[in-house]
């Protein structure tokens, strides 16, 4: 029977990192950290009490569990190779990034081979519900890893679903994007039909949060970000072309014929081409604004 964890080294101090690893220290837990933004680490550690590491492999040093939550799973290996002279045998890895399946299964078998267990725990709920440690968490991996894991998971989510093997909460995690930018897409549609019809879209919000359109672009992020203008919701467009290219990547993994998600993912990506680098994911309304020559607007009451 393992130690209960006490000691946690996190790796990833960006939007989503800094409030979910300051929820730990918030538990109780001794928390180093790592980033690698020049002086994050330290920012952090002035502001709640943790500890700031020069380098991974300081942060991982004597540390029971190490937490990655970074932009991609080429990042999450990079980050494993950094603190390899850290590693001991009975170690946890709790990835939290929203990788690929596949490629955290290479990875979970080269930690294995030297004793360290792997879990994939990706998240959803944003930034609002990563401060208040609210968010769903999708995890994979062995019943004994999560059964250990679940005390840090605790900590900053309230919904813990076990998903099956180690990959399968991220699988779950893209699949559950796919929904949601599917989601989006459509209700930008529906709301630029209505303008142009002469409906005022802050109204058609209302109704479709009373109705069977209800989903969670109409009730958090249509006014919220899309018809206010400000577009600054905290999830990258990027990563939301990447979690749906992983969707699909699972759909051709597993022979699935996807039609709807390839478009789907055709036009997330067509808008981060047309919008650059740097813009949030619910700025997607403007390539379906720019097709339709409409702008979105109107009396918003968030």
């Amino acid at each position: 029977m393992s130690a209960p964890i006490k000691r946690v080294a996190f790796l990833g101090i960006g939007n989503m990192g800094w409030p979910m690893a300051a929820n730990l220290v918030k538990a109780g837990f001794t928390v180093t950290v790592a980033d690698v933004v020049p002086g994050r680490a330290e920012a952090f550690a002035a502001e709640t009490g943790a500890k700031a590491a020069a380098t991974p492999a300081e942060a991982a040093a004597g540390a029971e569990c190490v937490v990655t939550i970074v932009p991609t799973s080429k990042q999450v290996a990079e980050a494993m190779e950094a603190i390899a002279p850290s590693l001991a045998p009975g170690m946890l890895v709790i990835d939290m990034t929203s990788g690929q399946p596949g490629r955290t299964r290479e990875i979970a078998s080269a930690l294995a081979a030297r004793g360290v267990a792997m879990v994939d725990c990706p998240v959803s709920g944003g930034v609002p519900r990563a401060r208040t440690g609210q968010l769903a968490i999708m995890a994979g991996g062995a019943d004994a890893d999560l059964d250990r894991a679940e005390p840090v998971l605790k900590a900053m989510g309230t919904s813990i679903h076990r998903c099956g093997p180690i990959g399968a909460g991220q699988a779950m995690k893209a699949l559950n994007n796919l929904v949601s930018a599917g989601g989006y897409l459509i209700g930008i549609e529906a709301l630029l039909i209505g303008q142009r019809f002469g409906l005022d879209p802050a109204k058609m919000v209302d109704v479709l949060n009373a109705s069977t359109g209800m989903n969670n672009s109409t009730q958090k992020k249509f006014k919220e970000y899309v018809l206010s203008r400000r577009f600054d919701a905290g999830f990258g467009l990027d990563l939301m072309v990447k979690d749906l290219s992983i969707a699909l990547e699972v759909g051709r993994e597993t022979a699935t014929p996807t039609p709807f998600a390839a478009l789907c993912r055709e036009m997330w990506a067509a808008a981060a081409a047309m919008l650059g680098p740097g813009a949030d994911h619910t700025a997607v309304a403007k390539l379906s604004e720019q097709i339709s020559g409409t702008v979105l607007g109107g009396n918003v009451e968030t």
